[in-house]
């Protein structure tokens, strides 16, 4: 039965990750949709309203609970808490805070309240991306990898991926500046 249980958990740990990381989008396209003339604004957001809601309600909820259910049921079945699931359990508690902080960002964006510009939500769609790596690797690896290395490997991903951001804003900000391409 455990294989059962950790196969659906692992299901929806991916529905969830996917509702994750495409609400971030739609959130980037809305808030940039808000910048345009009527009636482009309007069509756009009132078509994202629909996207978003769809999405945030109908699979990332959903699959979030159902992540939650069928982990702690694998909890249970173990019968045991490693020092390595210790760990997990920390990263999966600042995982729920952030999808806390998306939903908070949901309930914003549907009373056309616009606190994020697209770029600090672009930067806030890679923190899913921090702890996605981070908890697959201390799942795979368990005790072989060290807390040192760990952390240090952490850090450089979390380096590389805001590096990556910068890089891709300054792309897309020459692409946009007619003349710049010369």
């Amino acid at each position: 039965m455990y294989n059962y249980v950790k196969a659906l958990h692992i299901i929806f740990i991916v529905t969830w990750f996917a509702g994750m990381f495409y609400i971030v989008r739609l959130f980037i396209y809305n808030a940039e949709a808000n910048e345009k003339p009527e009636p482009e604004k309007g069509i756009l957001q009132s078509q994202f309203a629909i996207m978003i809601k769809r999405l945030w309600f109908g699979i990332t909820w959903p699959s979030a609970v159902l992540t939650l259910i069928f982990g702690l049921l694998m909890w249970h079945l173990l019968g045991a808490t490693p020092s390595w699931l210790v760990v997990k359990l920390c990263f999966v508690a600042g995982l729920f805070l952030y999808h806390l902080s998306l939903h908070a960002i949901y309930k914003q964006q549907a009373n056309h309240i616009f606190k994020y510009s697209s770029q600090k939500l672009r930067i806030w769609n890679e923190v899913a991306t921090i702890f996605l790596v981070a908890i697959v690797m201390l799942v795979v690896v368990k005790q072989a990898l060290s807390w040192l290395w760990g952390l240090i490997g952490l850090i450089c991903f979390v380096v590389l991926l805001m590096a990556a951001i910068k890089i891709y804003k300054a792309l897309r900000t020459r692409k946009e500046v007619p003349g710049k391409n010369t």
